[in-house]
């Protein structure tokens, strides 16, 4: 099943404007750590370049992940977007050490602070261009439902808080307390670290196949069950690998159906399954089963 064309231009553009907010906050924050040696600053300019780095992986995986299943790859690419979100935990884990680092170096060893005014537009130009990725990535994740988007627009929200942060500590470094700057960047530096523990979480769930939630596969069950001549559902599956969501169940008919009528009636459940969740590729597998032997097990159930 290949990943729809409009879900498929949304997720390539979500990774093109991520890589190109990524690389103007870079240019941006350079030229106000030159010019004035905040720490918190050089925090955000770090993790404005691992970011960069993060986002074209995404990139790079994205556009792997959209390649439709082949001979070697039935179940398709997906997984690709998974191995993306260890990547960028890597990425996002490193730079909370560098930023921490030199965060606890700037507090040993204080020194005063040069041109905050410009480091402070610079942290309002990136809080409003981050909003605004943000605002899009999100549109895009609940389109498609994308793991690599998810985690990209994760470690975005942690630089939201990122941005904030440098923001106040700028504002009151400008006030008389230039020590604040490093001790938020030691801040900021264990929630970056705490971000990249929830990508990796995230990517190993989809690693590991792990099953989608539960009330999902409840639903699933329900509208296997409600298709006029099935008597029963057991063993379903799921599974998630990148957009796609693999499903897989058996259903209970009756034994004197002609094979043509069952394979009918396992066409009806997977119709049922995927007019509710249409990115579901759906096994269905019919087994026999009569319907006295199936209401004496009812009775005995309850």
């Amino acid at each position: 099943m290949d990943v729809l064309p409009q879900h498929a231009r949304l997720m390539r553009l979500a990774t093109v404007a991520a890589l190109a907010v990524a690389l103007c906050l870079v240019l941006a924050k350079a030229i106000a750590w030159w010019l004035s040696g905040s720490v918190s600053l050089l925090a955000g300019l770090t993790d404005s370049l691992l970011d960069s780095a993060a986002s074209l992986l995404n990139l790079l995986a994205v556009h792997y992940a959209l390649r439709p299943a082949d001979e070697d790859h039935r179940y398709g690419h997906g997984k690709a977007e998974a191995l993306a979100g260890l990547g960028q935990a890597l990425f996002i884990g490193a730079s909370a050490l560098l930023v921490g680092s030199h965060a606890i170096d700037r507090l040993l060893h204080p020194e005063p602070i040069g041109a905050p005014a410009l480091g402070i537009a610079v942290m309002l130009l990136s809080l409003a261009v981050t909003i605004a990725l943000l605002r899009f990535q999100g549109h895009v994740v609940k389109l498609t439902g994308s793991t690599a988007i998810r985690a990209d627009s994760l470690h975005y929200r942690s630089d939201l808080l990122l941005n904030s942060s440098i923001l106040l500590a700028l504002l009151l470094a400008s006030y008389g307390w230039p020590q604040l700057d490093a001790i938020f960047g030691i801040g900021i530096a264990f929630y970056i670290f705490w971000s990249a523990i929830n990508i990796v979480r995230e990517a190993a769930t989809v690693l590991m196949d792990q099953e989608l939630d539960p009330q999902i596969s409840t639903q699933m069950h329900s509208l296997a069950c409600a298709v006029p001549g099935v008597l029963g559902v057991h063993d379903l599956r799921t599974r998630l690998s990148g957009t796609h969501w693999f499903v897989q169940l058996h259903v209970e008919l009756p034994g004197e159906l002609r094979l043509l009528e069952a394979h009918g009636l396992c066409e009806q459940v997977e119709a049922a399954i995927r007019s509710e969740f249409p990115r579901a590729e759906v096994l269905v597998h019919a087994d026999p089963c009569s319907v006295a032997d199936h209401t004496a097990a009812t009775q005995k159930g309850h």
